[in-house]
């Protein structure tokens, strides 16, 4: 089973990231963009939140607010469930389903070294069993 770490190193370690201060407008503008779903809000280079479609849909459109006036602040989730990169996939989609989030932020330490998303975790679970799959085809018809 491949750690966090691992995954990051295969899907590449870019982290998107907003400001507690920038408009909800110019977060969902880079979210779509750079087609991801959540974006970490790092605040004096530090982890202060993640803010998600799911909290733009459940926090402004739904209680009829303005993107335009609304800062990050006002909806990000503040309490960020992380993982460590030594972590294993099976450990994070455990985690996920626990915590009934959709987006790992990994930390080593202080620092905060990638993201990890609930696709990002299945595509890797996919991917492991077509190995193993191939792997007792393989020994079948030998």
């Amino acid at each position: 089973m491949k750690t966090v770490r691992q995954l990051l190193q295969s899907k590449g370690g870019a982290i998107y990231s907003v400001s507690p201060d920038a408009r909800v407008f110019e977060a969902l503008e880079l979210m779509a963009e750079k087609e991801v779903g959540a974006l970490v809000v790092l605040e004096g280079g530090r982890l202060a939140g993640i803010i998600s479609e799911r909290d733009y849909a459940r926090k402004v459109i739904l209680h009829g607010k303005s993107s335009h006036d609304i800062p990050v602040r006002e909806i990000m989730t503040g309490r960020v469930v992380t993982v460590q990169p030594d972590q294993t996939v099976d450990q994070c989609m455990a985690l996920m389903t626990n915590k009934r989030v959709r987006h790992l932020p990994v930390t080593e330490g202080e620092k905060l070294i990638g993201l990890v998303s609930i696709g990002d975790l299945v595509k890797e679970v996919i991917a492991e069993q077509e190995q193993t799959i191939k792997q007792l085809e393989s020994y079948i018809h030998s």
